[in-house]
């Protein structure tokens, strides 16, 4: 092979797909033998991991993917999508408009709290107890944050998130027959009490999912790809309705509601 056919060759390179003419197959396991045999939680787990993951761990996975799918129109991600159909174009620019909405503010607390986890854990391995470990991340996350830890709380659902408490029981059923060590979980559920010393604060979704992530050894930045990949089919879900129930150039309020005009 010529010097130059190697740099073409070399200009990407990946362990994920080995494809040729007659020849698909991901992290060494070829296409037709993955077809009928993993499901597709497996197969995201396959192409993000490098290996397949056992029924367990895909099931621990699947469970956080289904809580997060969908949150209503009010949901910023959903509204973009339903009005991106309105708009006379297809599916899968409704789906990107939405998806593209999923930021740090919104559907990125999954990710930030998965840090905050994650740090807690690094100051445990260095020998500190939970409950310090957990004071000192939270101290140290509020003079760069602020305030709002990343996980905890929700404007909608006081006093309880109805998603967080059976993602949590799934976790400690998982951890009880060694599918994962359970160890975030506990800081899941420290960082909840240390919140909820002064007044109730609920766990959410975000910090329910990131519990499950970080058991699963999901890097934090990979949990708001994860996230995106559960909101992808809410936002599926609902630009399609849109569409068949019709509507031309929807705004985000109806026609009769003008914005405030401030006099400058």
């Amino acid at each position: 092979m010529s010097a130059d056919a190697e740099a073409i060759r070399n200009w990407w390179r990946t362990s994920i797909i080995d494809m040729e003419p007659g020849k698909i197959a991901f992290r060494g396991h070829p296409i037709e033998d993955l077809i009928g045999n993993v499901s597709f939680t497996q197969m995201i787990w396959l192409m993000t991991v490098g290996r397949l993951a056992s029924a367990e761990e895909a099931a621990l996975l699947e469970a956080a993917l289904v809580a997060g799918v969908d949150h209503g129109p009010q949901a910023p991600s959903i509204a973009a999508a339903r009005m991106t159909a309105t708009c006379g174009v297809g599916l899968n620019n409704a789906m990107a408009n939405g998806v593209n909405m999923l930021g740090d503010v919104h559907g990125g607390a999954g990710e930030q709290c998965a840090e905050l986890y994650y740090d807690i854990n690094g100051r445990m391995d260095a020998g500190a107890k939970l409950e310090d470990a957990v004071q000192s991340g939270l101290d140290d996350w509020r003079a760069q944050n602020g305030k709002i830890v990343s996980g905890f709380g929700h404007r909608f659902h006081k006093p309880v998130d109805p998603r967080a408490p059976r993602l949590m029981a799934l976790v400690r059923a998982a951890a009880n027959a060694g599918t994962v060590s359970g160890r975030y979980a506990d800081i899941g559920e420290a960082v909840q009490a240390n919140l909820s010393a002064r007044k109730p604060l609920a766990m959410n979704i975000d910090g329910a999912t990131a519990v499950i992530f970080c058991e699963l050894g999901f890097p934090a930045p990979l949990s708001r790809g994860l996230f995106c990949l559960s909101r992808s089919v809410g936002i599926l879900s609902h630009a399609w309705e849109q569409m068949q129930q019709g509507g031309r150039n929807k705004g985000p309020m109806p026609p009769a509601y003008l914005p405030k005009y401030d006099k400058v």
